[in-house]
């Protein structure tokens, strides 16, 4: 089996490569969308997380806020400034003001507007103080007896929650790349392992090229996926549609040279004796010959009519047919062999439109009244009848000669078979095989109809289903 590559000739990806684009691609973009979410989640489980330690600091030192001898008193309990302590070591700032005077801590850490704080409720913002980014947790309170709003502050800066974060999106990141790394990994043997019934189907298409004789049987490619099984039972019947067309190529080869053996060694006998015969022994030569040539002629004729006939997958067009018309025609053709064969030739019933093809049409009754007039009795006559009916219409070609027997009649349709006496007229027994071949194609029927004498045969297209 040829290796496999990974693109065509003409740059088309392979199926394998294209499978692990379509699997990887939203696979990846799966990927990102979890990272930006991820980060956004981080971010904010960063945020809370901090602001909580850094609320319950201001928390503490907000209940130390008391009022002595009408003035605020605090006492910073060592707690508050131990929670916030990590190992990044982050600054911490603290400021505790009654109205716009400061009572302790850092004077310029950035103050709020008292009117924007509501009471006891803690409030968080980020702020710049000292060329950094720092995190301000404030809570506005309201002593008794104190009738300025004492604001409560205390910031940090943001290093420990930046190295945080950083640690948090590089697992991540990490999680993500072996996850999809691993995918990559494991998706190509998972590929490879998905694709092998398609490579059975390969191997049993390019067995056949290992075999002598072209096989046109089914492939045997055991258990194929759902996908594939149309495939495969499409294949097949490309197979037996190339079966069909072989046989017919060797069934036509064979009865053509089968056939075609009489008519060529009267050729070969009849040309010997006119080498070395008398004059009188040359003309009769020359007429055998001649003869002969008629009659292979015609067999030829006849050959290729079947083939056509029998074109397998081949639907001829159809087109609207006026029967008498095509009966008419043939009958003209055929005229002076009916006057030279001593038959009349009549012509009945309306005109009448089918769907078919003509030229298929015009074959078969040509045959038909061949085959009236050939095998006739002297004096005798043969009659086309077209017949319209609301079930179908038909056309009935009839002769009054020495007709064909019920027994016959089941095999009378098969190729090469002939009837009546050794000294009767010449025919290849083709003229039959060749209307049930056309009248398949046009998806009429022709069978045997009622006859007092002779042999009648009638050619019906069913009505169109409405």
């Amino acid at each position: 089996m040829p290796a496999e590559t990974d693109t065509t000739d003409r740059g088309t990806p392979a199926l394998r490569t294209r499978l692990l684009v379509a699997v990887l691609g939203p696979l990846l973009a799966a990927a990102i969308l979890i990272g930006v979410v991820g980060a956004t989640l981080i971010a904010d489980v960063v945020r809370r997380t901090n602001d909580r330690v850094l609320g319950g600091a201001l928390g503490a030192i907000a209940e130390t806020v008391q009022v002595e001898r009408g003035e605020v008193t605090l006492d910073l309990p060592s707690a508050a400034f131990g929670m916030l302590e990590n190992t990044e070591r982050d600054n911490v700032y603290y400021r505790v003001a009654v109205g716009p005077d400061l009572l302790t801590g850092y004077a310029d850490l950035p103050a709020p507007d008292p009117a924007t704080l509501d009471i006891d409720v803690p409030r968080y913002r980020f702020a710049r103080y000292r060329d950094q980014q720092i995190r301000i947790a404030e809570v506005r309170r309201s002593l008794p007896r104190i009738d300025k709003p004492v604001i409560i502050q205390i910031a940090e800066t943001l290093d420990n929650r930046g190295a945080l974060t950083r640690r948090l999106m590089l697992a991540l990141l990490i999680g993500e790349c072996v996850l999809v790394g691993a995918a990559a990994l494991l998706l190509r043997p998972a590929l490879g392992w998905s694709l092998r019934p398609l490579a059975r189907l390969r191997g049993a298409v390019e067995a056949r090229d290992e075999r002598a004789r072209p096989d046109f049987s089914p492939l045997d490619t055991g258990p194929l996926p759902s996908e594939l099984r149309p495939l495969a039972g499409a294949f097949d019947r490309l197979l037996a549609q190339l079966d069909t067309a072989t046989v017919g190529v060797r069934r036509f080869t064979a009865d053509a040279s089968h056939q075609m053996r009489t008519p060529l060694s009267v050729l070969k006998v009849q040309v010997a004796l006119a080498r070395r015969g008398s004059d009188a022994e040359r003309r009769g030569a020359l007429d055998e010959i001649a003869d002969a040539v008629v009659r292979l002629e015609r067999l030829v004729t006849q050959l290729l009519a079947l083939a056509r006939a029998e074109e397998a997958g081949v639907s001829a067009p159809l087109e609207a047919v006026d029967l008498r018309e095509v009966a008419a025609a043939v009958i003209t053709r055929q005229f002076v062999q009916a006057i030279d064969a001593e038959i009349d030739l009549t012509l009945e019933g309306p005109a009448c439109i089918v769907a078919g093809h003509r030229t298929l049409i015009f074959e078969i009754l040509s045959n038909l009244i061949d085959n009236g007039i050939r095998y006739n009795r002297p004096g005798g006559t043969v009659t086309v009848t077209v017949i319209a009916d609301p079930s179908g219409h038909s056309v009935c070609v009839a002769d009054d000669g020495p007709g064909i027997s019920p027994v016959d009649r089941a095999t009378a349709f098969e190729r090469f078979v002939r009837f009546g006496r050794s000294d009767g007229p010449e025919g290849s027994g083709l003229g039959l095989a060749i209307v049930r071949s056309a009248a398949a194609r046009l998806n009429a029927s022709v069978a045997f109809g009622p006859s007092d004498r002779g042999t009648a045969i009638i050619l019906h297209f069913a009505a169109p289903s409405r």
